[in-house]
């Protein structure tokens, strides 16, 4: 196509099926990250030292942080390639994935460089003995070397969720995460490779990933021309990137910091409330990787939709998205309300934080309810590329989070702080929601000729 025909209305449908095709293979396959976890846990458990366990835990952890830093690549990439895809500019689709590509290559040799002030500034925040800290080096300094591939994982899966090529996603991660557990168990199990086997297993999957990506993105474009350097480092578009991967990022750190604000005041009230609250807290989570599969529906279908200038598509993915992700997040809520205590008995054999767990567990059970339209916004906002809006509306979350935990703690003890984190949640979707169509009567006026 032509850069001319570029300006005309690309007009597409949006359907439950539509929906769906995205959300549900997305699901399984965000679902496989956690497994991935808990083998590697299970694995290294079997040998018997819990040392071993806590290095693999506090190693995980520094990897999420520095990671999650990077995400972007991830988010970013789907809805710059969903744009070009609405747009019918095959050439732009090619030239962000390899701006992403060079950014994730970058990022990740200067995390392999940087190693050492991370592993030190982690392992002084997060503590642990002297026998934790030297197996979180010892798995760490091996790992370090997957940072490169892992990125480029990144920007694969999002360009080819941009394209809604969601079925290609879904093998991407259970390609990545099914080659790491059996080599996980290969390694430790069958040649006593320690906590060493497992950080290799991790390189060599993301290793092997980052290939069979590259060679499925080979065949997706075989028998088309690559975009000229000069359009991939179009300055313009470069910094477009750049400017939406920063807020992103902010949006991220932001994120985390509200969890880890959690956390540690969970943990200022004994460690019975921070193990209660910790085991509540991964409701959440779990909750929150089913939703994550409608909100990157969400993204590509508004990413395309933006691309295409066509606002019946925009409204139609915000109706169904919204639609199905009330569902879904109601049907957690009435599970979690059912099993949760059965769930929480399996997860600790303490009487006491049972006990206590039971007093809050109503708090987590709503979590999906008043977090669902922060999870949808997100993707909307991530694939209209509207990032300013994001960021500012999560820091201003999170300033009132803050705030409210400061007023409602005093009243309300751990009641307010969980009060607190569902204000915050709560408040970031509303706030998006808010400002939503104000931002796409803008965007879509502009782009009329």
């Amino acid at each position: 196509m032509t850069q001319a025909s570029h300006s005309a209305e690309q007009t597409f449908s949006v359907t439950h099926r539509s929906v769906l095709a995205i959300a549900i293979p997305m699901t399984f396959a965000y679902l496989s990250t956690p497994i991935l976890g808990v083998v590697d846990t299970a694995v290294i458990g079997r040998l018997g030292d819990a040392a071993l366990v806590g290095g693999i835990a506090i190693g995980g952890v520094i990897f999420d942080l520095v990671f999650t830093t990077f995400n972007f690549l991830r988010s970013g990439t789907t809805g710059l390639t969903a744009q070009a895809m609405g747009a019918g500019n095959n050439s732009e689709i090619k030239a962000t994935f390899l701006r992403a590509l060079v950014i994730a290559l970058v990022a990740g040799l200067a995390v392999i460089l940087l190693q050492a002030p991370f592993l030190d500034l982690g392992l002084s925040f997060l503590g642990g003995s002297s026998e934790v800290q030297s197996a979180t080096r010892r798995y760490f300094e091996i790992r370090i070397y997957s940072a490169p591939f892992l990125l480029a994982n990144y920007a694969i899966l999002g360009w080819f969720l941009g394209l809604g090529r969601a079925g290609t996603g879904l093998m991407l991660q259970l390609v990545l995460n099914g080659l790491n557990i059996g080599l996980s168990i290969f390694f430790v199990m069958g040649l006593g490779w320690s906590i060493e086997g497992v950080a290799l297993a991790t390189v060599l999957s993301e290793i092997a990933a980052t290939l069979f990506g590259l060679i499925l993105i080979l065949r997706a474009v075989r028998g088309t021309s690559w975009p000229a350097l000069a359009d991939v480092f179009d300055r313009r578009l470069f910094l477009r990137m750049l400017a939406v991967n920063r807020d992103i990022m902010i949006r991220s750190f932001s994120l985390l910091f509200a969890f880890a604000f959690f956390t540690a005041r969970s943990a200022d009230q004994g460690d019975v409330m921070l193990a209660s609250n910790a085991i509540l807290e991964k409701f959440f989570i779990v909750g929150g990787y089913f939703l994550d599969g409608l909100a990157t529906a969400a993204e590509q279908l508004v990413g395309r939709a933006i691309g295409a200038r066509h606002r019946p598509a925009f409204d139609r993915t915000i109706r169904l998205t919204t639609v199905w992700s009330f569902v879904l997040a109601a049907l957690l809520a009435i599970f979690y309300f059912i099993a949760g205590p059965a769930l929480f008995d399996l997860m600790t054999i303490s009487p006491d934080v049972r006990e206590i767990g039971r007093i809050y567990l109503p708090w987590a059970a709503l979590t999906p309810l008043l977090a669902v339209l922060a999870f949808q916004m997100d993707g909307v906002f991530i694939g209209a590329t509207w990032s300013k809006d994001m960021r500012n509306m999560m820091l201003l979350s999170l300033a009132i989070y803050i705030a409210a935990f400061y007023a409602l703690f005093p009243l309300l003890e751990n009641h307010g702080l969980w009060l607190s984190l569902e204000i915050f949640l709560g408040l970031r979707g509303i706030s998006l929601a808010f400002i939503c169509r104000r931002r796409a009567d803008e965007t879509f006026a502009a782009a009329r000729p």
